[in-house]
Formats: C-alpha cells, sequence, structure tokens
C-alpha cells in the first residue's frame, strides 16, 4: 500500500471529473441529435482519463527536474518533489502510460468508425497523438509551452474544443453548430481552473522562472482575467440555451451558476497562495456538474 500511495498521488484523481466532462457534454449532444453508443463512450472516458494521468505524470515529472516544485511551492506536495518516486521510475510510468492511450485511442477510433471512415480515422489518429504532444509537453522538453504563457490556449482547445465537438463526431461522423457553444462555455471554465492553479504559484513561478500567463499578467490583472472566464462562460450558456431552447429542462445548469458565484466572491477576497489552492477543488467540480446538468437538459423529455 505504500508504494501504491505515491502513484494515486501522482496521477491527481482529483482532476479527473474535469478531465471527462467534454465526453459528457459530447455524448448527451449527440444523444440529443439521435446517436449514442456505448462502447463509445466507455473507450471515450478511458481514452481521457489515461491522457490526463499521462498529462498528471509528465507535469510531475517536467515540474520535478526543472526544480519548480520546490519548498515555496503551496498544494498538495509532488511525488518527485517529496522523493517517493525517482524521475526515472517516472519516466518508466510516462513511457507505459502513453502505450495504454495508444491502445485506448485505437480502440475508440474502431468502435466509432470501424474500417469504412478512413478520413475520420485519420483524423482522430492525428488528435490523438497531439493529445500526447500537449500532455507531455507542457512541462517536459527544453521548451515547454507551460513555462511560455501557453497553457491557457491549449486547455481551452483540449478540454473544450476537442474534447466536446471530438466526442460528439465519435457518435455522430459529422460537426454540428449545436455542441459549439457549450465546448466554448466548457473551455473557458477549464482555462479558469489552470489560472486559479496559476494564481496560487504565482510567487514560486516567479522564483523558478516559469512563466505563466498570471505571472505575465500580475495578481490583479489575473484576478480580473479569472472573472472574464468565468463569467464569460456562462453568459455564453445561457445565450445558447436562449438560441438552443426546447423545454424548461434546458435551464436545469444554472443550478450550477451557483457555487461558480461563490467561488468568485471567494477569489475576489483571496490574498494567499492557499485561498487560491482551496478553491481549486470546488470550481473543478463546479465544471463537472455544469457538465452534467448542461447535458442531461437536453435529453429529459
Amino acid at each position: 500500500m505504500k508504494n501504491i500511495k505515491p502513484w494515486l498521488s501522482a496521477m491527481r484523481l482529483r482532476t479527473l471529473p474535469l478531465s471527462v466532462s467534454g465526453i459528457i457534454l459530447g455524448t448527451c449532444f449527440a444523444i440529443y441529435n439521435g446517436f449514442f453508443s456505448w462502447w463509445v463512450l466507455v473507450l471515450a472516458i478511458l481514452t481521457t482519463i489515461s491522457l490526463q494521468i499521462l498529462s498528471n505524470l509528465a507535469n510531475d515529472y517536467g515540474d520535478g527536474i526543472k526544480g519548480t516544485d520546490n519548498k515555496d511551492r503551496v498544494g498538495p506536495e509532488r511525488a518527485i518533489q517529496s522523493g517517493a518516486i525517482t524521475p526515472d521510475q517516472m519516466l518508466d510510468a510516462i513511457k507505459f502510460n502513453i502505450i495504454v492511450v495508444i491502445i485506448l485511442t485505437f480502440a475508440l477510433i474502431w468502435a466509432a468508425y470501424g474500417p469504412n471512415e478512413f478520413l475520420l480515422l485519420l483524423l482522430f489518429v492525428v488528435l490523438g497523438g497531439l493529445s500526447v504532444y500537449a500532455a507531455l509537453n507542457y512541462t517536459m522538453g527544453d521548451s515547454p509551452y507551460g513555462y511560455r504563457a501557453l497553457g491557457d490556449v491549449f486547455v481551452f482547445i483540449f478540454f473544450g474544443l476537442i474534447s466536446t465537438l471530438g466526442s460528439y463526431l465519435l457518435y455522430t461522423k459529422t460537426i454540428d453548430h449545436v455542441a459549439l457553444l457549450p465546448a466554448i462555455s466548457l473551455g473557458l471554465f477549464s482555462v479558469g481552473v489552470l489560472n486559479l492553479n496559476n494564481m496560487r504559484d504565482i510567487e514560486s513561478d516567479i522564483k523558478s522562472g516559469k512563466i505563466t500567463l498570471a505571472v505575465k499578467l500580475g495578481l490583479k490583472k489575473a484576478k480580473l482575467y479569472h472573472y472574464c472566464l468565468i463569467v464569460g462562460a456562462m453568459l455564453i450558456t445561457i445565450v445558447f440555451s436562449l438560441l438552443y431552447y426546447v423545454q424548461i429542462y434546458n435551464f436545469l445548469y444554472l443550478l450550477s451558476f451557483f457555487p461558480f458565484i461563490i467561488h468568485l466572491v471567494k477569489i475576489k477576497n483571496a490574498v494567499k497562495p492557499n485561498d487560491f489552492d482551496s478553491q481549486l477543488k470546488v470550481l473543478a467540480l463546479s465544471t463537472f456538474l455544469f457538465s452534467i446538468l448542461l447535458g442531461i437538459g437536453y435529453i429529459l423529455y
């Protein structure tokens, strides 16, 4: 059990609900338009979770060997930082996880398309490769994009657009405008989670030379940016539900706005790194709840 705990910690299981939020949304809107497959759903969730775990292990490795994870960092102690897992052990786990991702990705593509949709099959092979690249290069390598203030862009694209629209495409074999605005909203909420993490680490990141968007903006402007992300996502969703109104259930997601509003008040009053850290789980779970309620609101009759 002692050997398992460091690995479970390194996998950062609390990040997994957020990672599958786009799959939930894409699936629900596919169901709304008459498409569904249990095989696609299960394999899409497993693939997404394996990619998120790969990203978490790679982040632990990248920040660990660069010295970014140090005594100044606030939040759960990382595996390499604590010495519970060596860099070589982490690198072996990353390589193994890449193999798992490749197997699951091909299984997912085959379940969705079989041998008959070559172009779509090729598209998802490329997307799978890009997803692995994004997971590894956030903190790993000589020029990781997470150290060049590009993390927000990648999170918006992969957690919002690709996750939601990609999963919808797996079921329907086409892209529909109905899933676009929800994908944008989810992307903005997901970027909010990253920005919250970066506001927490702003002081330690400056000391270690990690340049995030929060570091570039400074804490005051990073807070303003955070408000724009969360409020913007809420407004876009309201516009979406008005444009695509079918029944009153479509507004179920409004229940998730209460924790978002409370979160924004907490961030307004946040001063110390721990103030931001305590809100990470709140924002991630609120986003997960949002995706469930918005999706369910369009498949209830």
